[in-house]
């Protein structure tokens, strides 16, 4: 499931009467709960996703309020692409398979641009925005958090 999905699942539990959602498909579940934020796995193959309080939800491609660094480049025209979950990092789709981008390579809206690995499923990381690839700030195979910065993006 992409991310693009769970997001649009999550803001239909935010501004619905529903306490909980479970989406089940063929590689496993999906379950966004309003109420609890503990990780219980019903059996086989589920992610739980706990909805964030709306408003405590960070933005997941944008820098809302960056520091140091990172803020410099910010303020020169870079946008940020950040990680929307905890997984580990992969540039390519197959480790013989050459990398969906580099530096200095154009980007469009609903680009792949990396995957993110969580709990056994490959999630499709697509751009939100047209520029050109500034920086890459994490390595193959590293382990990401939520939030954490991923590109830097040249804004056209």
């Amino acid at each position: 499931m992409r991310v693009e999905e769970i997001k649009k699942l999550i803001k239909l539990v935010e501004e619905s009467q529903i306490g909980e959602l479970e989406v089940r498909r063929w590689w496993g579940a999906v379950r966004i709960s309003r109420n609890s934020h503990s990780y219980t796995p019903p059996t086989g193959q589920a992610i739980y996703v706990p909805a964030p309080p709306a408003s405590d939800a960070p933005a997941v491609t944008s820098a809302s309020a960056p520091a140091g660094k990172e803020a410099k480049d910010v303020d020169a025209g870079l946008h940020v692409v950040r990680s929307p979950m905890v997984g580990t990092f992969y540039r390519a789709p197959a480790p013989d398979a050459d990398p969906y981008v580099d530096v200095g390579r154009r980007i469009e809206p609903g680009q792949t641009v990396c995957i993110i690995e969580a709990m056994k499923l490959m999630n499709e990381i697509e751009s939100e925005v047209s520029g050109t690839i500034a920086k890459i700030l994490v390595e193959n195979a590293q382990p990401v958090e939520y939030g954490q910065p991923l590109f830097h993006v040249r804004l056209d």
